[in-house]
């Protein structure tokens, strides 16, 4: 696992990558560039998304195309409450968790039973029906969205509206998800759902309740993902339909890939190389897809196991 090996080049980026996601809201208002913690702080939230979808993609073997749907309903749960003046987030996060696992519980007892290109375009199909849902909800903005006024209220005990403290609750979400992941895949459950993803038929034939195993990771991931949905609710304070549209499901897929597939700390390098990117380019020309597009279509070609395997990770590994 990435926990182990620190003095390792691996090791090294993985705990820097962390450090500067700890020390940025002093680093950059010290360097002239404050901005750079907003954009560290939206960059944690995506994160948080791709290590969820690097569970069941990169140690399960499902492909999701569909995997934004769970930030938008994540989302939306909180922009919901807060326009019918339910601000409390004792209220808004769990109940968005609980309705986040209920589409990925929904979605996964139709997905699983398929496979390959089939369970790619189901999901796809479904969160792109979901998306056609909430823009047809004039209600709550349709295709123009929902603003979300007020951030979720924890009363004394978190200040929400202290821009610092949200970031630091986005940050130790982050190390929460990466725990997380690390113990699910380092347990009896995640050596399964490995052996699932390498030969599906193997496992079911020595007695592996295979489909079980991969429900319940389908579903560890949508709440996971629900999560980071609920912080960027109250990092943007709008919610849209375009947060669960496919191409931001694409988006996560690349950030997966780019990072290094079925790696604990490939989704963050992803992330962070992805929006920095997009972020710097994009303030130096109009025509920054032009660099951004090939640059990052190059590492994937080259870099064998992404970012992660550039600094001798294993791209299928689990490290």
């Amino acid at each position: 696992m990435d926990f182990s090996s620190l003095k390792t080049p691996r090791g090294i980026f993985n705990i820097l990558l962390l450090v500067i996601c700890a020390v940025m809201p002093i680093l950059g208002p010290a360097i002239g560039e404050p901005f750079f913690v907003d954009v560290f702080r939206r960059t944690m939230i995506w994160a948080i998304a791709a290590v969820s979808l690097n569970l069941i993609m990169g140690y399960g073997g499902m492909i999701s195309f569909g995997h934004a749907v769970y930030l938008g309903v994540g989302g939306y749960t909180v922009g919901i409450l807060a326009f019918h003046e339910v601000t409390s987030g004792w209220i808004q996060w769990p109940l968005a968790l609980l309705i986040s696992g209920l589409f990925a519980f929904i979605f996964g007892i139709i997905c699983l039973r398929t496979r390959g290109v089939y369970f790619i375009m189901i999901t796809l199909a479904l969160a792109q029906m979901v998306y056609f849902m909430s823009v047809s909800a004039e209600t709550y903005g349709s295709d123009d969205g929902l603003t979300v006024e007020t951030r979720s209220d924890f009363g004394s005990l978190l200040d929400l509206g202290n821009d610092t403290v949200l970031y630091y609750i986005i940050f130790v979400s982050l190390l929460l998800c990466l725990y997380i992941t690390w113990r699910i895949v380092g347990s009896r459950f995640g050596r399964a759902l490995r052996g699932t993803m390498s030969n599906e038929t193997r496992m079911e034939a020595i007695g592996f309740p295979t489909y079980r195993y991969k429900l319940t990771a389908f579903i560890i991931a949508g709440v996971m993902c629900g999560y980071a949905g609920v912080l960027s609710a109250n990092v943007e304070g709008f919610v849209s339909p375009d947060m669960m549209f496919w191409p931001k499901s694409g988006d996560l897929i690349f950030i997966v890939v780019l990072g290094g597939m079925g790696s604990l700390f490939g989704p963050v390098g992803g992330a962070l190389t992805f929006w920095l990117l997009s972020e710097i380019l994009s303030n130096l020309t109009e025509n920054w897809h032009l660099i951004f597009g090939p640059f990052l279509v190059a590492i994937v070609l080259f870099a064998r196991g992404g970012i992660d395997g550039f600094f001798g990770g294993r791209g299928s590994g689990h490290g």
